[in-house]
């Protein structure tokens, strides 16, 4: 039997070493506004927020990240145009790593976080 689901990706978890600060770099990003719980689980958390409450997103933690991008990389979709996004990136304590890389959906580029979480950063194609 072979699984196929609609969305094989259900939810991402991106640890932090400071949450506020982890905040301020996702907010200033992807021009958002995280959702701070503080009362769902053994500790706080901050939400990405989806236009659907069925929406897959994720969110980032207090915990221990895997240094200078050698955990697993999430693609987050991105806010307009790579180059805007690039610039938020860097003036937000994060570092770019890559050119943006084209495929046949779209465009991205690799960046971490300042905590030196992988992060890819995605725009699709226009159709």
């Amino acid at each position: 039997m072979t699984h196929l689901p609609q969305h094989f990706c259900v939810w991402a978890e991106i640890p932090v070493t400071d949450l506020d600060r982890g905040m301020a770099f996702y907010n200033q990003v992807f021009e958002t506004e995280l959702k701070l719980i503080e009362d769902e689980g053994p500790n706080p958390f901050a939400v990405f927020p989806t236009a659907e409450k069925s929406g897959i997103a994720g969110h980032i933690y207090p915990g221990t990240p895997a240094k200078d991008g050698a955990g697993p990389t999430i693609h987050l979709k991105s806010p307009g145009d790579l180059h805007s996004a690039r610039q938020r990136v860097t003036d937000a304590g994060g570092t770019v790593v890559s050119d943006v890389i084209e495929i046949p959906d779209g465009t991205f580029f690799y960046c971490q976080d300042p905590d030196g979480n992988s992060i890819g950063i995605f725009q699709y194609r226009p159709n």
